[in-house]
């Protein structure tokens, strides 16, 4: 049997998640200074203590284009050490051979539905869409986890130790998206990434004008643009006025009254101020410069766009603007809008000096990111471009860490950062290979030899009369 989270393990979630949970109990409009600065939902995650551990003569794929061979990568109390040949194994460490075995950086999916549409897929688990607006900037998607979706532990046997959890893609503005570690917890609280930013969901293209066409608009792209314009004049204004609240206040006038609170305007509020990202669902090249058009008008940045199949049409322009494209490689033509697709186009963009990004979008493919890249280093590869394992493990590693605005913590094997690290049993990239052991801050969450090891869902525990291996 597998093991579970003790009992009193469990009891201290639930309690530092009703704590946390306190302090969100705000209404709309209420405007109280000091409730204002408070923190709701704030992570409960601490990282587990773990032993030292070293990992001996293995190849490594750091994560930034570089390989090194027979190398050895030391690890202790949540942060990767030391890299290099021949280390000196810290007191009390645990040693493995990595003799014929490779290491990455945890992968990371910065596109995933996991816990907001679980398993099983039914409706009562479809959390991740709010259907009712074209703008629902208010809603949060950590808000719809579920932790005990069992695709969690599926993705971490694929290695992904990171994932940004988003609302699906029906309006204008989805909502917030949240950054999640992929570790068992009672609570998303518990799997929160401390400090992390979130994002804004945005879509243009299809799917607004289709679910609103009939619903009072917009049911055209025209109808898309005038719609993000409005809400972010709203936005503007209700910026300006929080901001000369905060500006009266810092200069000692106690007779400044702090403005309404709006969550709709507040989540806005937080991207004009650099303080959410904007991961931007949009397919067609023309979209793209539309919508970096609308961000230089409102005065704020797009970090990510997302599909991207034309991306490598614009790959120049979203290089210039420092933004990253988030694609499939090979995914295309279920839709009119993705049509235009190549499989070289994550490739294309690294070419333009771009930032470029392999998502899932998917509980399958999520298992196995590491072979979609391999798939899409093949395109390029057979272009002529000569991309290698080293430098294409990036747009699940390193690349992805920098959209998310982590890169000083995960994406990289480099000493001081997490210990977020897959043990595979050969080229990550091939369809042959499959992961280890995988560490998270160190702590092993993952071990294919060893099943005792691995979590399972409470879901999956619930089974009246499991048959095979569950997941």
């Amino acid at each position: 049997m597998r093991k579970r989270l003790p009992r009193l393990i469990a009891c201290a979630f639930v309690a530092t998640s009703l704590s946390a949970c306190a302090t969100a109990s705000l209404s709309d409009s209420a405007a109280d200074p000091e409730l204002v600065k408070a923190t709701p939902f704030a992570s409960t995650y601490q990282a587990p203590s773990s032993p030292p551990t070293i990992i001996r003569d293995a190849t490594l794929l750091i994560g930034d284009g570089e390989r090194l061979e027979n190398t050895d990568l030391v690890f202790e109390q949540g942060k990767i050490t030391a890299l290099g040949e021949n280390l000196t194994a810290p007191e009390g460490a645990l040693e493995f051979n990595g003799e014929g075995y490779w290491l990455t950086p945890g992968i990371i999916d910065v596109h995933s539905h996991m816990g907001v549409y679980p398993n099983p897929s039914i409706s009562s688990h479809a959390d991740g869409n709010e259907i009712v607006s074209p703008t629902t900037a208010k809603v949060w998607a950590e808000h719809s986890v579920w932790p005990q979706d069992p695709n969690f532990e599926k993705a971490l046997a694929g290695g992904v130790t990171t994932a940004q959890i988003l609302p699906g893609s029906a309006n204008l503005f989805g909502g917030r998206g949240v950054v999640l570690k992929n570790v068992p917890s009672i609570t998303m609280m518990g799997m929160k990434f401390p400090d992390a930013p979130h994002s804004l969901k945005m879509a243009c293209g299809e799917n607004p004008k289709r679910v609103y066409g009939e619903k009072g608009g917009p049911g055209t792209r025209m109808g898309n643009m005038a719609g993000y314009r409005a809400a972010w004049i709203s936005a503007a204004e209700y910026h300006k006025k929080w901001t000369d609240y905060e500006e009266s206040v810092a200069k000692g006038d106690k007779s400044a009254e702090a403005p309404s609170r709006d969550l709709e305007m507040e989540t806005l509020r937080g991207v004009l101020k650099g303080e959410i990202n904007i991961h931007n669902h949009c397919y067609r090249a023309d979209e793209m410069a539309n919508m970096i058009e609308l961000s230089k008008e409102f005065g704020y940045k797009i970090t990510a766009f997302h599909h991207a199949v034309e991306a490598y049409k614009v790959a120049p322009l979203l290089a210039k603007n420092d933004i990253c494209a988030v694609v499939w490689a090979d995914w295309w033509g279920f839709k009119q809008e993705a049509f235009d697709m190549v499989r070289e186009n994550a490739a294309l963009v690294e070419l333009a000096r771009g930032c470029a990004i392999i998502h899932s979008d998917d509980e399958i493919q999520i298992q196995r990111l590491p072979q979609e890249v391999g798939k899409a280093m093949a395109a390029a590869n057979l272009m002529g471009m000569e991309i290698t394992p080293a430098q294409a493990i990036k747009w699940i590693t390193s690349n992805a860490a920098k959209s998310l605005g982590l890169d000083d913590r995960i994406g990289t094997l480099a000493a001081g950062l997490n210990a977020d690290v897959v043990l595979w049993n050969g080229n990550p990239l091939s369809v042959y290979t499959k992961a280890e052991k995988v560490w998270i801050d160190g702590a092993l969450v993952f071990d294919r030899r060893n099943p005792d090891q691995n979590h399972t869902s409470d879901f999956n525990l619930g089974i009246i009369s499991p048959e095979g291996d569950r997941p």
